[in-house]
């Protein structure tokens, strides 16, 4: 007999054989008992007895907290509607695997049915509904407050007569629909590539449907890479028409322009970038001071000048963030008319700046520096490689301006100084290879090379350094509310797995190292075949810096405040610290401050981030693609990283990274030892490490996925040592059985268990069992003998006692 009063007594009778109790009055209960209950207090509270029931109120539980009506916590219900919601940021990576990003607050798993709802990159509200047995807090999505994509390029498909559009990843959950008149109607066929506006978004029941735009099937697929990216990552791509108005309204400095700043046209400033630098938006100039000490001038163009406030091409640089840097493509945060034109320090003309003016001392000590909005005239556009070439004795690099010469000679010297202060400041100095690419004429890679960084490039960092410095103190000093560019400490977590493996090295690790403990590492390891390798496990332990309002510290530069002044054509953080200058200079009311400089921090920490998570994943397509001409064919390369399910080879002569699955290693089962870094052969005791070369064959690249499978052919060296061509350094070919992790992010880390420190190896891992495994080894062959001796002398003398009872 049942004990409740249901208010959807005849709904749940007409649905159910046998009803239980409905959403409605398990709601009601758990509000009325004022705290959670389990499934088994519900079970007690409503006197179900038959175990069907049970089972059913068990589902139905799990059904509402998967509707975000309750909250599971342990085995305690509770009402959603108490939980606090969130504004988030939805990010799905390669695996189709989706979290809701709140700034400040660990992230929201979101289970397939509320992916179906949003793309990468959306705004949505979000509430926490339940934490797993792993401890991973799960999200439910109340609300998308912004969808960041508004078209997509894909290839048109069909399934049961019914046409639709595939995006690729972060997107591919989301199928488009389109009506089969539209197709026909844009003249497409099955396999072309169409870019496509959304015209419904979806549901959690139902599809987006939307129209075709544009036919691409005449394009190669290395030129719709790029507008394919931009579109998934909801970048903005095209300014409005009353944006471009509204750049395009200003005229070269005037006389009115110029009141009110100081005059440094006769300055022989100079901009110095690399040779296909399209927009100069610094320039420096240096002086010996009389009595010994240097001066300074650290001249950015001034677009606050332009960029005013609650204007249309303000309201879009602030949604853009910053410049979208693609392999041999920019998305600028402002209009050409801006970005290459009124705020590009081009020789020769007369451009608004602000002005960070320096003093030092001889022993290249800041011993005071001074902000203010001035006018300068650029003497003349160098790059990297002539004023390198300078430098080094080449008088002929660059233009004969005695002025310009002098200038740049004191700027070299104050360098020298300079670097010795970094190296006592303990400023990390990682050996990384940076690369870039040449294209041909389709976009596609015609070679990946190194790129050097020479003292004029170093010279320039250091004189931008000097300037943000001098601004974050300048705002510390003066109380001017402005976004710090924070960097702060490592976690406890990963500094264990850093002094693990350092410790193999030989060196002494703490367990709250400081920047000189880091710097130690890399002194004593920098001149190692494998010092790459061993800098980039101590990269992967930094945290990801971020804009913030409160000053924490810039850990990795070693500074006690640091901030972003030197790119405000790039970056919108830059500009709001120009506006905040400026108004303190003016003594008027700060732009931005409170709260709203709060949400700042995080949206233009997020726009930063979605801005490299598309260039990454261009470049990486890229590569992809571009290792497709080289299937089958042989390299050398080093392992860069290890786990548990494989190794990263980086080759040497391309720079490009793929994985050698374990599963590939050979006849041998493979343990991964953490604390070195290192995998270990069970059996056959053959390891492999950082720094070891290889040389693998291109097995396989996956386009979709950004992935490149390498297969071994032989291990060349060990510890820089090199090896025998001789079993088992060689690996035989087995079938591939898996496919290659993402490269370099936290989500590819060996999985650890619950305590997190031991590996542990997911039985897909495992190696199939081979040849090799069926026979025992040398040990295992002499215990079988000794076994089998035994056995042989027990039967032997049980023969013999069965002989003697029978005489």
């Amino acid at each position: 007999m049942k004990n409740w009063v249901d208010p959807e007594a005849k709904a749940e009778a007409e649905r159910y054989e046998n009803p239980i109790p409905s959403r409605t009055l398990i709601t009601e209960t758990i509000e009325k008992a004022q705290q959670p209950l389990s499934h088994a207090d519900l079970v007690e509270q409503f006197e179900i007895v038959d175990q069907k029931s049970i089972d059913a109120l068990s589902h139905r539980l799990i059904a509402m907290v998967r509707d975000g009506q309750l909250m599971k916590d342990g085995f305690k219900f509770q009402l959603a509607a108490e939980q606090p919601t969130h504004e988030a940021t939805v990010y799905i990576n390669s695996k189709g695997l989706g979290s809701a990003h709140i700034d400040g607050q660990d992230d929201l798993l979101l289970p397939e049915r509320e992916l179906r709802l949003v793309f990468n990159g959306d705004r949505v509200k979000v509430r926490q509904t339940s934490v797993d047995r792993k401890g991973k807090a799960w999200g439910f999505i109340t609300e998308v407050t912004q969808h960041r994509v508004k078209q997509i390029i894909g290839k048109v498909a069909s399934f049961e007569g019914e046409f639709f559009i595939q995006p690729s990843n972060p997107n591919a959950h989301q199928p488009i629909t389109l009506e089969k008149e539209l197709i026909e109607h844009a003249q497409v066929k099955l396999g072309d590539s169409v870019r496509i506006a959304i015209d419904d978004y979806p549901t959690r029941e139902e599809l987006a449907t939307g129209h075709v735009v544009q036919s691409m099937a005449d394009k190669a697929d290395t030129e719709i890479i790029i507008p394919q990216t931009i579109l998934e990552f909801g970048l903005p791509y095209e300014f409005p028409e009353e944006v471009i108005k509204d750049a395009e309204n200003f005229k070269e400095p005037s006389a009115q322009d110029r009141e009110g700043r100081i005059d440094l046209r006769d300055l022989p400033l100079v901009t110095i970038d690399g040779e296909d630098a399209r927009d100069f938006d610094d320039a420096v100039y240096a002086e010996k001071r009389p009595g010994g000490g240097y001066r300074v001038v650290v001249a950015i163009a001034d677009v606050s000048h332009y960029v005013r406030t609650d204007k249309p091409l303000d309201n879009e640089a602030q949604e853009r963030g910053t410049s979208v840097y693609f392999p041999h493509f920019v998305l600028p945060m402002l209009p050409e008319a801006l970005s290459n034109g009124l705020c590009s320090l081009n020789p020769h003309v007369d451009r608004l700046c602000m002005v960070c003016d320096l003093k030092l001392s001889r022993a290249g000590k800041v011993t005071g520096f001074e902000f203010y909005p001035s006018v300068m005239h650029s003497q003349a556009r160098l790059t990297y490689d002539n004023v390198a070439k300078y430098f080094e004795g080449d008088s002929t690099a660059v233009p004969e301006n005695r002025d310009v010469r002098k200038s740049l000679n004191t700027l070299f010297q104050l360098y020298q100084v300079l670097k010795g202060l970094r190296a006592e400041r303990h400023a990390m100095e990682f050996e990384t290879v940076e690369t870039y690419m040449t294209f041909d004429e389709l976009g596609g890679i015609k070679e990946i090379l190194p790129r050097t960084r020479n003292d004029a490039h170093k010279l320039i960092e250091e004189c931008m350094l000097l300037a943000n410095v001098a601004a974050a103190e300048y705002a510390l000093k003066n109380d001017i509310p402005m976004l710090y560019r924070v960097h702060e400490a490592p976690e406890f977590s990963r500094i264990q797995k850093v002094k693990d493996f350092v410790k193999l090295l030989g060196l002494p690790f703490p367990d709250q190292p400081t920047q000189a403990d880091y710097q130690v590492v890399i002194e004593a390891t920098k001149d190692r075949i494998d010092a790459p390798s061993i800098h980039a496990v101590l990269l992967r332990s930094m945290m990801q810096a971020y804009y913030g309002a409160n000053n924490l510290g810039h850990y990795g530069l070693a500074y006690e405040a640091y901030t972003h002044f030197t790119s405000p054509i790039r970056r919108y953080p830059d500009l709001l610290l120009h506006r905040a200058i400026k108004s303190h200079l003016k003594q008027k009311p700060y732009p931005i401050s409170g709260a709203a400089l709060d949400d700042a921090g995080e949206h233009f920490s997020a726009t930063e981030r979605r801005a490299d998570e598309a260039s990454r994943s261009v470049t990486t397509w890229l590569k992809c693609h571009y290792m497709q001409q080289h299937l089958g064919e042989e390299f050398v390369g080093t392992i860069s990283a290890v786990a548990e399910f494989g190794l990263f080879i980086t080759l040497k002569d391309l720079y490009v990274d793929g994985m050698v699955h374990v599963s590939q290693l050979g006849d041998d089962f493979f343990v991964f030892d953490q604390a070195s870094q290192t995998l270990i052969g069970q059996n056959r005791g053959q390891v492999f490490g950082l720094g070891d070369e290889v040389k693998i064959k291109v097995a396989a690249v996956n386009l979709e996925d950004r992935k490149i499978d390498f297969e071994l052919i032989q291990q060349l060296t060990r510890a820089g040592r090199a090896i025998r061509s001789r079993a088992p350094r060689v690996a035989k070919s087995a079938p591939r059985t898996q496919t290659t992790e993402e490269v370099f992010s936290d989500r590819t880390k060996a999985p650890l268990s619950a305590d997190g420190e031991k590996p542990v190896r997911k039985k897909k891992d495992k190696p199939k069992p081979s040849s090799y495994a069926k026979k025992p080894s040398k040990k295992s062959v002499e215990k079988l003998e000794k076994a089998k001796a035994k056995k042989k002398a027990k039967a032997k003398k049980k023969k013999a006692n069965a002989k003697a009872k029978e005489a």
